[in-house]
């Protein structure tokens, strides 16, 4: 599907710097890649500044794990209707603080006709703005995306298949997706969530500078082998607290998450917003809404920018009827904690440099303000909650 103008940017230059060759057989295959080499850190070692689903992140002392990526992509043309692509992504992601490779892409794509296409294998869901490239940071303007809206949903793709639609009306190109599929994701703490299926859908209409985009995803989904909520909802079983283990489903959950976006690059200036709002029926996965916005200005090569993001849980935070004395004071406490979700909300300057036809240098510097907890911190220590802590990085993206 088409991106906004930058993101169309990144990938023309990508066919131009790819490599084409050929198989035994005479099918063209073109490789690719993209990457960022990024150092962040923070001016804390009370807690961690990381991304979703890294299990350790940074503090004071500067490292390059959670900016920095590599991916690698060939694509196959089979002949004029039939192609077949593959995406592995190099990065730190799932249960624990190293580096891993994974199989972010591996589907066949079927040009139906001149509006429509099919793709069936291992495919990106469609549930943010820049779902496509949100790994590719050379095709964004900010550094990474925003936390807030960003670690909504964890799952980048599924195995499964998806119906694309597009067409142009004059000045004005509409693309409608509907993805459907069922995938795993590890995440920190070696537990693991399962959506299965998980079904994503997005309208988007682009006029000119402007881009603007409407997303619908569901899913059934549930937690596993997450020692710790299995103890605590079997614990609250156990002293006969059925009301409230009822809101606490580990399993068979059904989710919901829409937002709407926009982005836009007119006479120099650029932004891009995104408004969520997630809902499950369990109240150990918070009901949220979400929201980001970006500007910026183009002076040549260089693009300084602001973005601003927020976060607010929508679920209650604490269940009234539970005893905050006595022996089940503790209990009360931990099942509380648990229903609590990260709040936070972040000021950000920046300024993206192209200083090379195929590479950008970034620098990015947050203020992150938590509130009634650690926000999207980990490993936090006592007497963070509450806190605001600066995020320093600077890095490189780049395309070959």
């Amino acid at each position: 599907m088409k991106q906004p103008t930058l993101a169309i940017t990144t990938l023309a230059i990508l066919s131009t710097l790819s490599v084409t060759t050929h198989a035994q057989d005479g099918m063209p295959i073109t490789v690719s890649g993209f990457g960022t080499g990024a150092l962040t850190m923070t001016n804390t070692d009370q807690a961690e500044f990381n991304r979703v689903n890294q299990a350790a992140g940074v503090g004071k002392d500067a490292r390059a794990g959670v900016d920095s990526n590599l991916g690698l992509q060939a694509t196959a043309k089979y002949s004029d209707t039939v192609s077949f692509t593959v995406q592995g992504l190099v990065r730190k992601n799932g249960s624990n603080d190293q580096f891993g490779a994974e199989l972010a892409w591996a589907f066949a794509k079927i040009r139906l006709n001149d509006d429509f296409s099919l793709r069936l294998g291992r495919i990106g869901l469609p549930v943010y703005m820049i779902s496509d490239v949100r790994n590719v940071g050379y095709a964004n303007i900010m550094l990474r995306p925003p936390n807030e809206v960003y670690r909504q949903v964890t799952a980048d793709n599924a195995d499964g298949g998806d119906v694309i639609y597009q067409h142009s009306f004059g000045d004005s190109t509409i693309t409608a997706q509907a993805a459907v599929g069922r995938t795993k994701v590890r995440s920190p703490g070696n537990y693991y969530v399962e959506f299965k299926p998980v079904i994503s859908t997005q309208v988007v209409l682009e006029n000119g500078p402007f881009t603007y985009r409407l997303g619908h995803s569901r899913a059934t989904f549930g937690l596993y082998d997450n020692a710790s909520l299995n103890t605590l909802v079997a614990t609250i079983k156990s002293v006969g607290l059925t009301s409230v283990a009822a809101e606490l489903p580990l399993t068979d959950i059904k989710g919901t998450f829409n937002s709407a976006g926009i982005s836009m690059d007119y006479n120099n200036i650029v932004g891009q917003a995104e408004f969520a709002k997630r809902k499950t029926d369990t109240r150990l996965v918070q009901d949220t809404s979400s929201w980001y916005l970006m500007l910026g200005y183009r002076y040549g090569k260089f693009v300084p920018y602001y973005v601003h993001g927020d976060v607010k849980q929508d679920s209650r935070r604490n269940f009234e009827t539970l005893p905050t004395t006595g022996p089940l004071a503790p209990l009360s406490a931990a099942v509380n904690g648990a229903i609590k979700g990260g709040l936070q909300s972040t000021n950000g300057i920046g300024l993206r440099w192209d200083f090379y036809k195929s590479a950008a240098f970034k620098v990015q510097w947050d203020r992150i303000k938590t509130r009634e907890g650690a926000g999207y911190f980990v490993n936090a220590k006592p007497g963070f909650a509450g806190s605001s802590v600066n995020v320093y990085a600077a890095g490189i993206d780049f395309v070959f």
